[in-house]
């Protein structure tokens, strides 16, 4: 371990002086634990149902057949990690004893059979073992995924542990990993995966077990990264990431998740290694992409035809791709460049995508997806995901390339993981929701009705008795923030309070949320001449059922945005927040959420030609005054398909 890295914002450290995540968090209410509920309620078991029915389990089955197989179900080698994302889920929701019998007899049934399936040498993917593959283990390892399936599965076995004490699945995990130190470690076969995960999760294995050699073996596909080891095919080696060492890319580029998990493992091989050339690549990148390439929600990637991050200020709102494994991958990327640096900035994107890009991509009922999430539907448009045709015209049930669903699964159990930590005698609140967050040193508890309302009340449990500091975040977007009633400012985005606490010391912290009203940058051609509203950590959108008129005419003003009415009340039937809104039909409503209401005009083209000449009087038409109710972005989606915006005109 190298010694404490300088800054400019303060100490970049390795792992022994690094913000360390708290494990000890439990949400207990709020918009997250509603999340939640519904994830062990819905979504995990709509889940199982579809791994079983798309042949998931099945594929692992016949391997250990008595009689001749049936062929392996699915496009794609990678299958085995829909699995394991959904069982790094299932080890959160059993580990709180809060997973369903049927869920716990799945967890078991697939651990089982991957024990069971799991070659001698400790080779494990269920295409790739068929002994009718077309292609041999390791043959391709462009497109075969088996580095990136031992990624996934590694994450689903240390949270099985960590969570359920139970090692099963650490021992699979550990002999695959063995497999991969045995031949693509120091010294053997320099090569690469072309789909960027493991690195994470070897580093996580390390820190499971000690071992070292799993550590060496991340940074090993780090540094491998762009030096001519991966034969590629279909597109450039922009799209891996491998047209350039890690630490000489300019800019973040290529396959949006790909980019972005290749990141935060090497992120992770920073904080343990304390490589100061990583970490300067790494800051650089994220600058240059939150400065240039991502959306107002916190989106990564602009491009269908390759699911990459375009050129800087590429940003097509009806044509963002945002895919929802690029948003968890992002808050991946983001959480931990804020354990390596205490810096505040990361949790805000963090939060903006967890609110947003994230939370977009479930439906209200957690039984249907998007693959990508646009900002914008005009009334024609037929909703489509990657190169697969028909299928519904908002979410759906299930993909053939289905790696968005079980990712979200995963994510959301396992959102108490990111919402505090701690470092030199701090504790970090890094997220605010109701939720009690334990340490050795401190227990205390944290009541809000965040994101909907900015008041944070804490109170302390237990303290230990010499002073203690909570470090309370900040947001960017947060103005005239007050402690206890009284003004105060944060440092670096955070507000530190020190003291000698003693059981049942309450702080009240007010984070006040007016709306906002947002422009872009003037390169950001998509969106210029338009506004985008926002409220908290929330983005907003204006849907065709909202409003008397069409969206693509409304036109709003800043000016009226910032004045705008808000209301709490459940989002239901035919009415939001009292509006009478004809059309409306979100049964699966959050509790207290709220939606604005906003002066709008409709200006409406005064002609029908694409390209009408300037200087006639073929501008707009006269205007009218209506009335437009605006609903959190990701609650978009939930009717019936038909136009929506988040970037509306302003002329």
């Amino acid at each position: 371990m190298s010694e404490e890295i300088e800054q400019q914002a303060g100490a970049v450290r390795t792992r022994a002086g690094a913000v360390v995540p708290v494990a000890g968090v439990r949400i207990t209410g709020g918009l997250l634990r509603q999340w939640q509920d519904r994830n062990r309620r819905a979504t995990i078991p709509h889940t199982v149902e579809q791994l079983r029915a798309a042949g998931n389990v099945d594929n692992l089955r016949r391997l250990v057949a008595d009689d001749a197989p049936p062929p392996y179900r699915g496009r794609y080698p990678f299958l085995d990690t829909d699995l394991y994302k959904t069982l790094e889920g299932l080890a959160y929701e059993i580990g709180r004893g809060e997973a369903g019998e049927s869920e716990r007899e799945f967890f078991d049934e697939v651990v089982d059979l991957l024990e069971r399936v799991q070659a001698e040498d400790g080779y494990l993917n269920s295409f790739f073992q068929d002994p009718d593959a077309a292609k041999k283990p390791w043959e391709d390892l462009a497109w075969g995924h088996e580095l990136y399936n031992l990624g996934h599965l590694i994450q689903a076995a240390v949270a099985a542990s960590r969570r359920m004490g139970d090692d099963r699945l650490l021992g699979v995990a550990v002999r695959f990993a063995d497999l991969v130190v045995r031949r693509f470690g120091e010294g053997r076969e320099e090569a690469v995966c072309g789909h960027p995960q493991v690195e994470m999760a070897l580093v996580e294995l390390y820190r499971e077990t000690g071992e070292r050699d799993y550590l060496t073996q991340a940074r090993l596909f780090v540094d491998r990264r762009g030096q001519g080891k991966l034969k590629h095919s279909i597109f450039p080696p922009e799209y891996f990431q491998d047209h350039l060492p890690f630490r000489e890319l300019p800019s973040v580029t290529g396959h949006a998740v790909r980019m972005a998990y290749l990141a935060a493992g090497a992120a992770d091989v920073f904080i343990e290694t304390g490589d100061r050339t990583l970490f300067e690549a790494l800051e650089r990148l994220w600058d240059d992409m939150v400065a240039a390439k991502l959306y107002i929600t916190g989106g990564l990637g602009s491009r269908h035809s390759d699911e990459a991050i375009g050129d800087r200020y590429e940003l097509p709102s009806e044509r963002a791709y945002s895919e929802t494994c690029a948003a968890i991958a992002t808050m991946q990327w983001g959480w931990r460049m804020f354990l390596a640096t205490g810096g505040a900035k990361y949790l805000d994107v963090f939060e903006r995508v967890l609110y947003n890009a994230y939370a977009v991509g479930l439906s209200a009922d957690g039984k249907a997806f998007f693959y990508d999430n646009p900002l914008q539907r005009r009334p024609d448009h037929e909703q489509r995901s990657g190169a697969e045709t028909g299928g519904e015209e908002l979410r759906r049930s299930w993909f053939g390339c289905p790696c968005c669903p079980p990712n979200i699964v995963r994510w959301m159990a396992q959102l108490g993981d990111y919402a505090a930590a701690e470092r030199d005698g701090a504790l970090f609140l890094a997220q605010y929701a109701d939720a009690r967050v334990e340490t050795d040193a401190v227990a205390l508890t944290v009541e809000t009705a965040y994101p909907w309302d900015g008041d944070v009340r804490i109170t302390i449990e237990r303290a230990p008795a010499h002073p203690y500091a909570l470090k309370l975040r900040i947001p960017a977007w947060a103005r005239g923030v007050t402690l206890d009633g009284e003004p105060v400012t944060a440092e670096d985005g955070w507000l530190t309070v020190e003291r000698r606490w003693a059981e049942g010391d309450v702080l009240r912290l007010a984070l006040p949320m007016p709306v906002r009203a947002h422009g872009a940058h003037l390169y950001v051609d998509a969106a210029r001449g338009a506004v985008a509203v926002a409220r908290g950590p929330l983005v907003y959108c204006v849907e065709q059922p909202d409003v008397p008129a069409e969206v693509d005419d409304l036109v709003l003003s800043p000016a009226d945005i910032v004045s705008a009415n808000i209301s709490s009340a459940n989002i239901s039937g035919a009415n939001i927040s009292g509006a009478n809104i004809s059309g409306a039909n979100i049964s699966e409503e959050p509790a207290g959420a709220v939606v604005l209401r906003v002066p709008a005009s409709v200006v409406t083209p005064a002609s029908a030609e694409l390209y009408p000449e300037l200087g006639t009087d073929a501008g707009t038409s006269g205007t009218a005054d209506v009335s437009a109710a605006l609903l959190p972005y990701f609650l978009w989606g939930n009717r019936r398909p038909e136009a929506m915006r988040v970037w509306i005109r302003t002329q």
